[in-house]
């Protein structure tokens, strides 16, 4: 079925169909304006209660729901796995960083969640109490895309569910099935109504946008850029987690072996689908050849198929319909400019969305390869003379999501790690710092606004209030209050000079008829 019948607006039908043969699986009700609108005025009913019952109580709920979410691994396994068309393991392993989220927030949240009490610099302030307080927004919308539809739905919302929000899920039209499930299982341990689902494409977010107190968003520049523009309108917070070119260096005296090891997992994983996907590499001359040569052994040697519950296959077919004519689009454009294939470049020749994991070298800048996100299985491997020309054409993107360094050593990793512009960089490594719960992850440039994870990850989700309140007995009235006069400015003025100034030649005060 073409992509263009995902949605049938004739009947406000939604087709979702599987990658791995074009079948259909299911047809869905597409939630129009109205119909969010209605499930928005729900979640907003239930949320004061769940705001109210504390944080200790909603945790209990969501240890619950990370049980029910463990007990159903392998059925939310089976449905991506049907409408993503991944490989049983990644299926499988997506889902351990939702019970990690839940872990993590139930150790840190009380933590960051509850009040603060902050001690005035200013010795005249010493007479007030300074209290600062979260309150959630009420009513948070997460967008999600289709490569990680659990991850990056449901792994959003779950933060949010911490802060006392009522959160509706928008999953992309592509993949909505397992993000739908897991709303059904928090319905199934009885827990409170704050967590819905809508479906549709794109005029069902926008209608979402419209009801929400705020927008967690995943996808592309193109598109977060219409999202922050729409929210703009009713000056709705966004954190918007956008499109990603990520580099990868392998430099003199690198281990070449988990070099290439790591590159084809980060150029290939999830048939590179990734946001923070391998999307092009820069070897270092001295030892390109033995690089590359690595490379292409190991992805010649890559299983493609659809497995099933059995685990015999590494790369699955390609989840967008649309998402395969872009990376055909970027091959193609590479050869005929000088690239060279060397396995790989071609659509299979079999039903479904599937593409040969791609090695393509002879690349440079002046090709879409090497400058726009490709978001599939092709890595292009570029050589480089040395370390600064490596680090010179990885910042040389409007991206900046991830990056990978393997240079002679860790030391030398973290020190140009620190030239790199990206919010996160791995040494020796990929994707593990995304991994980490513990730590931010967030794009520099176009690749977003705001971090998932760590501190920031659930503190955004509420608004921060600060309360004053008197320490001691207050007066009737003070200095600084009106009514105005010479005394009254004069003394607030010594005082304030001598609280402030640094020297005793400021220290003098000067008459009143000087200060204007």
């Amino acid at each position: 079925m073409p992509v263009n019948t995902l949605i049938d607006t004739e009947k406000g039908l939604l087709h979702v169909l599987r990658p791995a043969d074009g079948t259909l699986i299911e047809d869905l009700v597409v939630d129009d304006a109205a119909r969010v609108a209605a499930k928005a005025n729900q979640l907003r009913d239930a949320q004061p209660e769940w705001e109210a019952m504390g944080l200790e109580a909603r945790t209990r709920w969501m240890e619950r729901y990370r049980d029910w979410l463990l007990d159903h691994t392998h059925e939310l396994a089976g449905i991506m796995q049907e409408e993503a068309g991944k490989v049983r393991t990644e299926a499988v392993l997506e889902q351990s960083w939702l019970h990690d989220i839940i872990n993590t927030y139930s150790r840190k949240a009380p933590a960051l969640l509850g009040d603060k009490r902050v001690k005035p610099g200013s010795p005249l302030l010493l007479g007030k109490r300074f209290t600062l307080v979260r309150r959630p927004h009420p009513l948070v919308g997460v967008i999600g895309p289709w490569n990680f539809p659990m991850v990056l739905c449901l792994g959003d919302g779950l933060p949010a569910l911490f802060a006392g929000c009522a959160v509706l899920l928008k999953p992309s039209e592509v993949t909505p099935l397992a993000v739908r499930r897991a709303v059904e299982g928090w319905a199934e341990i009885g827990a409170p109504p704050v967590l819905d689902v809508v479906l549709g494409a794109g005029e069902t977010g926008a209608a979402l946008v419209d009801e929400v107190d705020y927008v967690q968003f995943t996808g592309s520049v193109a598109t977060g850029q219409k999202i922050a523009e729409r929210a703009s309108k009713t000056i709705t917070p966004v954190s918007l987690e956008l499109g990603g070119k990520d580099p990868f260096l392998v430099l003199e005296g690198a281990n070449l072996e988990r070099a290439a090891n790591c590159a084809v997992v980060g150029g290939f994983g999830n048939n590179g689908q990734v946001c923070i996907s391998t999307e092009r590499v820069y070897v270092q001359a001295s030892v390109y050849d033995e690089f590359v040569a690595k490379v292409a052994t190991k992805v010649k040697a890559l299983r493609s198929g659809y497995d099933g519950p059995e685990i015999d296959a590494d790369v699955g077919a390609m989840t967008s319909p649309a998402q395969i004519g872009i990376v055909e689009a970027h091959v193609n454009d590479a050869i005929a400019k000088g690239a060279t294939v060397l396995t790989g470049g071609r659509r299979e020749d079999k039903a479904g969305d599937w593409f040969q994991p791609t090695v393509v070298v002879d690349v440079d800048h002046t090709m879409r390869i090497m400058v726009e996100e490709t978001f599939g299985p092709v890595l292009p491997i570029m050589k480089v003379a040395d370390e600064a020309e490596a680090i010179r054409l990885a910042n040389d993107s409007e991206f900046g999501l991830a990056a990978s360094v393997f240079a002679s050593s860790p030391r030398e990793g973290e020190r140009i790690a620190r030239l790199l512009d990206a919010g996160t960089v791995n040494v020796d490594d990929y994707a593990i710092a995304a991994m980490c719960i513990d730590v931010p992850m967030g794009g520099w440039k176009k690749s977003g606004i705001g971090q998932r994870s760590a501190d920031y990850g659930l503190t955004k989700f509420t608004r921060q209030k600060t309360i004053s309140a008197p320490r001691v007995p207050t007066l009737d009235s003070e200095m600084w209050w009106f009514p105005y006069t010479p005394t009254k400015v004069g003394l607030v003025q010594k005082v304030m000079r001598f609280v402030n100034a640094r020297g005793r030649a400021r220290l003098g005060t000067p008459a009143l008829k000087d200060l204007s």
